[in-house]
């Protein structure tokens, strides 16, 4: 479990904000994967993907605000905003992965933590 003051409801509540941001477009395949219980730096990764590069970047604004709007913190950092191939949005108590469809094809990331607890976006869990 990552190290916050926030409380895990709050931070819950955050992870929820940034995939449904994600899934009301232009985002598609959203998941949230808990891997709060094998990892020490985070407790849940948000995965989606764009169809394009235009689109990964409009994803990287609309949930950076999305979060804002719910009260949650700035991304301690974000990478990938050069090609807009694959962003990395680092929260701290979670983490996004918005890659374009061909990235994400190639990284697999949702293969590499499949024994992670993994919830589709649509429709959010409470």
């Amino acid at each position: 479990m990552s190290v916050s003051t926030a409380d895990a409801t709050v931070v819950w509540d955050w992870v929820k904000a940034a995939a449904a941001a994600a899934e009301e477009g232009p985002g598609f395949d959203t998941v949230i994967i808990d891997v709060g219980d094998v990892l020490v730096i985070t407790d849940h990764f948000v995965i989606t993907s764009g169809p394009n590069t235009r689109a990964v970047r409009a994803l990287t604004e609309r949930i950076e605000e999305a979060v804002d709007i719910c009260g949650g913190p700035k991304p301690i950092c974000i990478e990938g905003l050069t090609d807009h191939e694959w962003v990395l949005m680092d929260y701290g108590d979670f983490v996004v992965h918005i890659f374009s469809s061909s990235a994400r094809e190639y990284y697999s990331l949702d293969l590499l933590w499949k024994d992670c607890p993994t919830l589709a976006a649509n429709p959010l869990p409470s």
